[in-house]
């Protein structure tokens, strides 16, 4: 009696999860929390979360701060709660597929003999001929046309075509399991780095911001920028900027070398490296013959456009101002009075006051982002699959029957979709079958 019992509790259970309105409801609580995820900025400092969600007495509901880190919304997408809710979803479609989608299938494929008018007249679309003096190779050749499957017994035929309509269900239920366990294994074992290197340095995977439980950080390679340059439009806007980056391994034997810009990054073993951002640091500036000093540069804004100016003092009672346009080695030297009295380029030696100085190099930092995903190609296969089975649920399952009784012939059709069209097409093979037998 135990055993009954448990076994019904199972059942229930099992019905209830394979509920098409459980898994919706499922799938509505998925996207309230994730766009509630999309509003509360993820996995920032505490003293952030206290600053943007200050605890403010006397609310019938207080969302602060407190509640936010109690419950886990600083990281819902690595909660246990939010994983335990994707399960359930993933095994609500589980139990559909294997218990309603597939035994649905079988059902489709089976040969479904009736013979009996009265089982027939309750199909969607009935049709009703007499004329009985020839066999069926007519009416099976009128169904092959129609690219029927057709299937004969005694005096009855039996006819479906569509089937792939009745699969696209369950590629359905699989795209999204595929696609939700793909975003689960990115979550838990991926990570993002946002990183600014200067040109011409060594870099390794630091600034961690957003990382799984599982994360493995790459430690066995070297990452260098080789590179950082900027393309310019023809009125001075940038047109894009690019990193050369190179991949070495910890022999310092370089195992790659690529170019990347905005929208062309570059993947190496699951490693992929965003162009995200860039800045302007300082120039090298070389005195005399042997002396190299550094001069920071700050960024200001005129009219619009953004300029680098830096002061450089050539003696104790005169300085200099140095403005840098662009990347393009245009460079203007100012004086204390704010007049131009020089306009430069890289490398070009200049004398001020008998002070002999050449800027050698405007020093820039390349902005980059890291990012490692070990489940985008299952999500990429997910929604592969979900966007073929899209297409193949438009395909209409359509039935048809036909009985030769002593005086009649009688035609039944069922479809799934497209009735219209489905009643049209019955319509077609009745009247060329019709005419054949003129």
């Amino acid at each position: 009696m135990k055993l009954l019992n448990k076994k019904n509790i199972l059942w229930i259970l099992a019905k209830n999860l394979s509920n098409l309105n459980f898994a919706l409801f499922i799938l509505f609580i998925i996207i309230l929390f994730s766009m509630l995820g999309s509003i509360i900025e993820q996995d920032q400092s505490l003293r952030y979360y206290q600053t943007n969600y200050p605890i403010i007495t006397g609310q019938l509901f207080e969302f602060n701060w407190q509640f936010i880190l109690h419950f886990g919304f600083d990281h819902l997408f690595q909660t246990w709660w939010f994983l335990g809710i994707l399960i359930l979803f993933c095994l609500s479609l589980s139990i559909c597929t294997f218990s309603i989608q597939l035994p649905s299938l079988k059902n489709a494929r089976r040969w479904k003999f009736l013979n009996v008018s009265s089982n027939l007249k309750n199909k969607k679309v009935t049709f009703f001929k007499a004329n009985t003096s020839n066999s069926f190779i007519n009416i099976i050749y009128e169904l092959s046309y129609h690219n029927y499957y057709i299937f004969n017994k005694k005096s009855n035929i039996y006819a479906y075509k569509g089937i792939i309509g009745r699969i696209a269900p369950i590629f359905v239920h699989a795209s999204i399991i595929i696609t939700l366990f793909g975003s689960t294994i990115g979550g838990l074992s991926g990570f993002i780095s946002q990183e600014m290197i200067p040109s011409n340095e060594i870099f390794h995977i630091k600034n961690v911001f957003e990382s799984g439980f599982q994360n493995k950080i790459p430690f066995n390679f070297i990452f260098h920028i080789d590179d950082f340059y900027i393309s310019y439009n023809i009125d001075k806007s940038i047109k894009q900027f690019f990193s050369q980056v190179s991949i070495l391994n910890n022999q310092s034997k370089t195992l790659l070398t690529q170019t990347i810009s905005v929208n062309s990054p570059l993947i190496f073993k699951g490693i992929t490296f965003y162009q995200t951002d860039w800045q302007i640091n300082a120039l090298r500036i070389k005195i005399g013959s042997d002396f190299f000093i550094q001069c920071k540069l700050n960024k200001i804004q005129l009219n619009n456009n953004a300029y680098w100016i830096c002061r450089f003092p050539i003696n104790n009672n005169t300085s200099i101002f140095i403005l840098v346009l662009d990347l393009n080695d245009n460079i203007l030297i100012y004086n204390s009075l704010g007049e131009i009295i020089e306009k430069v380029s890289i490398n070009q030696k200049l004398s001020i006051d008998n002070s002999f100085f050449i800027i050698t190099e405007i020093m820039t930092s390349t902005g980059l982002q890291i990012k490692v995903d070990p489940g985008i190609k299952i999500v990429y296969l997910g929604f592969g699959i979900l966007i073929l089975s899209t297409f193949m649920s438009y395909a209409s399952y359509s039935q048809i029957w036909i009985n030769l009784n002593i005086n009649n012939f009688e035609l039944f059709g069922s479809t799934n979709r497209a009735i219209l069209k489905f009643e049209e097409e019955c319509m077609t093979i009745q009247n060329s079958y019709l005419n054949s037998m003129n």
